[in-house]
């Protein structure tokens, strides 16, 4: 059974920064392309950023030269380090894992970013 689990949500200030986790089991890790997304209103999903099984990365242009995405395949591992922070983040973040026509999901953690 394929699990993600996400962590390090939190609340924090503008300008601010959080890093999130996601720990990935059941599957190869190292088969799998990685992602997080952001529930926007009406439960769509909107890619925030992700990372092929080579360790490319790609990000939404939002997003760009502040959030860095990386993979620890040691760790099965993937992380979201998101600085500079600004209130329109705020959001459900979700992680995501991709291996052909498959696609599995974590339940998601909660960024608030408010003065």
């Amino acid at each position: 059974q394929v699990q993600l689990v996400e962590s390090g949500g939190g609340s924090v200030q503008p300008g601010g920064s959080l890093r999130l986790s996601c720990v990935v089991s059941g599957i190869i890790f190292t088969d799998v392309n990685l992602g997080w997304y952001r529930l926007a209103p009406g439960n769509q999903r909107e890619m925030v950023a992700t990372i092929t099984r080579s360790g490319s990365p790609n990000y939404a242009d939002p997003v760009k030269g502040r959030f860095i995405i990386s993979r620890d395949n040691g760790q099965n591992t993937v992380y979201l380090e998101m600085n500079r922070l600004k209130p329109e983040d705020t959001g459900v973040y979700i992680c995501n894992a991709e291996r052909i026509i498959s696609s599995f999901w974590g339940q998601g953690t909660q960024v608030t970013v408010s003065s």
